[in-house]
């Protein structure tokens, strides 16, 4: 039985927090319907029914130098947003990903006494370990989407529940290969490669240049390779070629793409969920890859190398990142008769069966709302 419904205030600063944002918000209301949200998000989190005090288009920054660029702004809103919480008293604060504000907000909103939830853990395994103390003094509750998270956290003395990995959650698309090739104009006997820049404009600018040479390489190496562009609506891709297709449903490029040259991010764990054999890559301005280099102590770039514990995709990165080197990789891999295609597809199988089973936005909302014995009694999903 519910007895009344919750205010929540919700913080996701990226694109991808922010789509997970919008489908915890429904689960939450499945549960306990009339429930209000407020926070910062983006277009997804706003069609839920979230009243969006700040866009992600105004949150999302990559890189060190950027970072520090728009420090002054940041803080503003870091400010601004303390006020909100203090005047609106929501029930519980839910923080997704974005460790970099997230984490500053939750030690000024201590003493309001607020419990304040965070889904999407900071990657502190990757880099800035001494977050977990921060974490240990100001966190109500722990939701983990890596299997090996939760060692890794309790280790250190942060209790952490692992729910899995949302985007085992995303239904797959119903629209036939025939249907799709059609609607792009492509014929279902060629390969097709995906090319997944990146989701933010700083990824693009530094990326699209190095795609453009290594479509130039390929279309020499394959004449009948057909190309297409999983492209983010927030986003400017300039000089896109004649040949090249554009789709702004990302997941469904996937699903019909022989293969995919992808920005290390969370495309490529969506890729693995598809069976999408794939070669990541990224690029960093020099002072930010340098100052990442110095403090990164994981062995991969890539989640989907992580998970594994070994490498399954190539990782192209920085210096690395050329034409030639993408070129090379990629290759084989839009080849269905290649054993190194094969052999990858295999391990991305092994992936999915690692990240859970579905129900995982379910299993957040219910922990959530578990927390408030008040407001929930005996419901079950």
């Amino acid at each position: 039985m519910i007895k009344k419904p919750m205010k929540f205030f919700i913080i996701a600063g990226e694109p991808s927090g922010e789509f997970h944002g919008g489908n915890l918000i429904n689960s939450i209301k499945n549960i306990i319907p009339y429930s209000s949200f407020i926070g910062h998000g983006g277009n997804t989190m706003e069609k839920a029914g979230m009243h969006v005090y700040e866009h992600t288009d105004n949150l999302a920054i990559m890189g060190f130098m950027e970072v520090i660029k728009h420090l002054p702004r940041m803080f503003k809103i870091l400010n601004k947003t303390v006020k909100i919480i203090e005047k609106e008293k929501p029930d519980r604060i839910i923080l997704i990903d974005y460790p970099g504000f997230n984490l500053r907000l939750a030690k000024k909103l201590v003493n309001l006494n607020i419990p304040i939830t965070y889904f999407i853990l900071p990657q502190a395994w990757a880099w800035k370990e001494n977050r977990v103390e921060t974490m240990k003094q100001v966190l109500d509750q722990a939701l983990s989407i890596f299997p090996f998270e939760k060692n890794w956290y309790e280790s250190r003395g942060l209790t952490v529940n692992y729910i899995g990995h949302p985007l085992i959650d995303t239904l797959h698309i119903t629209e036939s290969s025939g249907s799709f090739y059609n609607k792009h104009n492509l014929n279902t006997q060629e390969p097709l490669l995906l090319l997944m820049p990146g989701s933010r404009q700083q990824e693009i600018d530094r990326h699209w240049p190095i795609f453009l040479n290594t479509i130039e390489i390929l279309s020499k190496q394959i004449p009948k390779l057909q190309i297409i562009i999983g492209k983010s609506p927030y986003v400017t891709i300039a000089n896109i070629p004649s040949n090249c297709k554009v789709e702004f449903d990302c997941r469904k490029a996937m699903i019909f793409a022989t293969a995919a040259i992808v920005a290390s991010g969370t495309a490529t764990l969506e890729c693995a969920v598809e069976n999408t054999p794939m070669v990541v890559c990224y690029k960093l301005s020099s002072l930010s890859w340098g100052i990442a280099k110095l403090y990164t102590k994981i062995r991969y770039s890539s989640i989907v190398n992580l998970i594994a514990n070994n490498r399954i995709v190539p990782e192209l990165l920085q210096t690395n990142m050329t034409a030639e080197n993408i070129a090379l990789e990629i290759t084989p891999l839009l080849n269905k008769q290649s054993r190194i295609r094969n052999n990858m597809v295999s391990d991305l199988n092994k992936i999915k069966d690692k990240i859970g089973p579905s129900g995982v936005y379910n299993r957040a909302a219910l922990a959530i709302i578990k927390k408030h014995p008040k407001t929930y009694k005996n419901s079950v999903i």
